[in-house]
């Protein structure tokens, strides 16, 4: 596949940076579900934007997505049929996160820019290997950290390395979510439906690819995938890594150790991640906390649900989606406040913007897989029961064979990197 996989007569003049401000960018969608189906209908919206391809396993959200995007488009259960299109000049990739690193570096390798969603990959090795990827094919990269591009999130990260809020350290992330939350029914959790078989119109071993192969489960699929580690880390790396992002760009990329602790404390459903966990990071200058919790939506400060918290020696700075506030230390009124003035289009139009100008996104390969490594070895500290050590430089895990291993998976053939 690799060596039959064309280059575009479009995409060759996007990597030369030659698209007019008249042309139209054509877009192909890996994954058209809740994800995917949002920006489906936001890049639809855009007039230099055509949706030339829609690819799905579930033939019902393929064919919604088609119907959406106007009909008079390829619709394809495989992805190679998309990035085989010399109509496709870049792809988004909206998969559950097991599925994102394959098709994202097999679209660099056949000319394609990509817009993936986070975290980049299932585990941190596949990070590194989309980074390389992007790199070694000079393909642009965007990773769906939409807050990123919240103006909001960019001045308050400006105002802490400016030095606004003095010395910062400590840090404290959190996620809170009640027993209703996150798909959830009270103390049942998600349940405990037993396997059948998978609806007729999904592909189901396609839907599993580099995962294992095991019996269907409504849980084990749309959304509720986010549960188990074949697929996904739960919230700690899904949701997290937003929170981790902003974190790493106000105060740099490099984490020492983790060490993680939490279980399933209230849930006794199906779900493999914890429904509570603490995790503490050791970082140069600073030590950052990260708490999440899925049996008591009680708010931070009363109002935030989710957010972060930088600590300096000459004030506090406070930040979620929806605004960011400095108080001074000493005081308890804030001295400054910004609002939320949106994200996700912005984030869009600076990868179109990326993809006309072959300049580096906002949110590229490495600032995605640099912002998934908190998550996953949050993760793996809390999988394996103790302190890890992390070595930035090598992307390292130092001195333990069985953590190591699980900085990487065994891919089920023929779905392999």
């Amino acid at each position: 596949f690799l060596g039959k996989c064309a280059v575009s007569v479009a995409a060759s003049r996007l990597a030369a940076g030659a698209v007019g401000a008249n042309d139209r960018i054509g877009l192909g969608f890996i994954g058209t579900g809740g994800r995917g189906g949002f920006h489906l209908d936001q890049f639809l919206s855009m007039p230099d934007v055509s949706v030339r391809a829609v690819c799905d396993v579930d033939a019902k959200r393929r064919e919604a997505a088609a119907k959406r995007a106007g009909g008079e488009v390829l619709k394809a259960k495989e992805y190679e049929k998309v990035l085989d299109s010399k109509d496709v000049d870049a792809v988004v990739v909206a998969t559950p996160g097991h599925w994102h690193a394959i098709p994202t570096i097999k679209a660099c390798l056949a000319g394609k820019d990509v817009y993936v969603e986070k975290p980049i990959g299932h585990n941190i090795r596949e990070g590194r290997l989309i980074v390389n990827a992007a790199e070694k094919n000079k393909r642009i990269v965007m990773i769906g950290l939409q807050q990123r591009s919240g103006p909001h999130f960019a001045e308050a990260v400006k105002r802490i390395r400016d030095g606004e809020i003095g010395k910062v350290s400590f840090v404290h992330v959190w996620n809170a979510w009640g027993l209703n939350g996150m798909g959830s029914k009270g103390e049942a959790g998600i349940g405990n439906p037993p396997d059948g078989d998978p609806p007729p119109w999904v592909d189901y071993d396609r839907w599993l690819g580099p995962a294992p192969k095991r019996p269907f489960n409504p849980l084990r699929f749309h959304f509720y995938f986010y549960f188990f580690w074949d697929y996904s880390g739960g919230m700690i790396s899904a949701w997290g890594v937003h929170l981790f992002d902003i974190v790493l760009w106000a105060m740099g990329p490099e984490i020492k150790s983790v060490t993680t602790g939490g279980g399933k404390f209230i849930f006794k459903d199906a779900r493999e991640t914890p429904d509570t966990a603490e995790v503490v990071f050791e970082c140069p200058g600073y030590t950052m906390s990260y708490s999440m919790r899925h049996a008591n939506a009680y708010p931070y400060n009363g109002r935030m649900d989710h957010g972060i918290l930088f600590f300096g020696t000459k004030g506090t700075l406070m930040i979620n989606r929806r605004f960011f506030q400095i108080v001074p230390e000493g005081q308890t009124r804030p001295s400054y406040t910004m609002k939320n003035q949106g994200m996700d289009v912005h984030h869009k139009r600076n990868f179109l913007l990326a993809v006309r100008s072959r300049k580096k996104p906002l949110a590229d390969a490495l600032v995605g897989h640099q912002a998934a490594i908190p998550g996953h070895l949050a993760n793996i500290s809390y999988r394996v029961g103790r302190k890890l050590i992390w070595d930035h430089g090598k992307e390292e895990i130092v001195g333990d064979r069985e953590a190591s291993a699980l900085l990487t998976r065994r891919y089920r053939a023929p779905y392999v990197l």
